[in-house]
This record gives C-alpha cells, structure tokens and sequence, in this order.
C-alpha cells in the first residue's frame, strides 16, 4: 500500500516493519502512528523511514519498560508478590492456595492470608489502568502483554526480581 502510494520509497523492507511491529508488543495503534509520523513530509529525518519506524519502536519499548519497572516498584511488597507470583504462573495461576500463600509470604515477608492476597488482587484490578483483569469465571489475567515480555525479559536476563535503589548515602 505503501508503495503503490509513494513509488519513491520502493523497494520497502518490510522485515524492518515487521521487527517494529513486533517491538510494538504486536500493536497497530502505536505502529500505526509511528509509521504516520515517520512518512510526513514534516519528518525530521534522513534515514528511511523503515528505519524511524523501527527507532520508534525501540524507544516505545525502553519507555513502556521503564513504566513497568516505575508501577511494579511502587506496589506494595504484597502486591508485588501476586503480581509476581501471575506474571510467572500464568494460567496456572492459583491466587489462594497454599503454594501461592507460601509465595506470597515468602516473597513479601510478612503472614499473608487469602482475604489479604484478595485485597492486593483487587487492589491491583483498582489502579488505573489496572494491572490485572478478572474474568466472569475469576480467573485473573495481567492486563498488558507487555508486561508479561517484560518480565520474561527480565527473567531471562537475570534481572528479577527487580530491587528497589539503594539510597548511596546508607550504603
């Protein structure tokens, strides 16, 4: 479509579009604008516009990433915990059974019952926009595909689970 509109621009590399799609988290919203921005006559740039689209892309990631770790570390440590706790079970995720209340306290460091899991659950669905989706059968779901790159990201860099700054002044 691309092409048939501005014959300048051809050959297109649709592997390079391909790539920003993809670290558009697979959404067409922020690809969509992308690629408008990068094809205005006002744009500001040299290379193809392939390749502003993929810079797009690669900086809507770093910033989403950095949101993630921003929302995640201003949880409180029982929120964490359940969030961690979806994000690493998935569909498997079992909110309040003895294995995840073990999680939980483990991980929080405090006694956690189920009505106190419930609370941080339900806080988590409450934020705006809310961290966790509810289905009609409560099954829980972590709202964002995103996150769950991230955290996978993250695992797999050795990088979880993320620590809260250390002050330099009480080292």
């Amino acid at each position: 479509m691309i092409a048939a509109q501005r014959p300048v621009l051809s050959p297109i590399d649709i592997a390079i579009l391909k790539e920003a799609f993809v670290a558009f988290g697979h959404r067409p919203q922020f690809f969509m604008r992308a690629l408008g921005e990068a094809l205005s006559p006002l744009a500001d740039t040299t290379d193809r516009f392939e390749a502003a689209v993929l810079q797009a892309a690669q900086q809507q990631r770093a910033d989403d990433e950095t949101q993630m770790e921003s929302e995640y570390l201003s949880l409180k440590p029982l929120e964490q915990a359940v969030l961690w706790r979806l994000l690493g079970q998935g569909s498997r995720f079992r909110p309040y059974d003895a294995e995840a209340l073990r999680f939980y306290r483990d991980t929080s460091g405090s006694p956690v019952t189920a009505a106190k899991a419930q609370n941080a659950l339900e806080a988590l669905r409450a934020r705006t926009p809310p961290l966790v989706w509810k289905s009609a059968r409560g099954e829980y779901a972590v709202d964002d595909a995103a996150m769950h790159r991230w955290f996978g990201h993250r695992v797999k860099a050795g990088t979880w689970p993320l620590q809260e700054p250390r002050d330099l002044v009480d080292v």
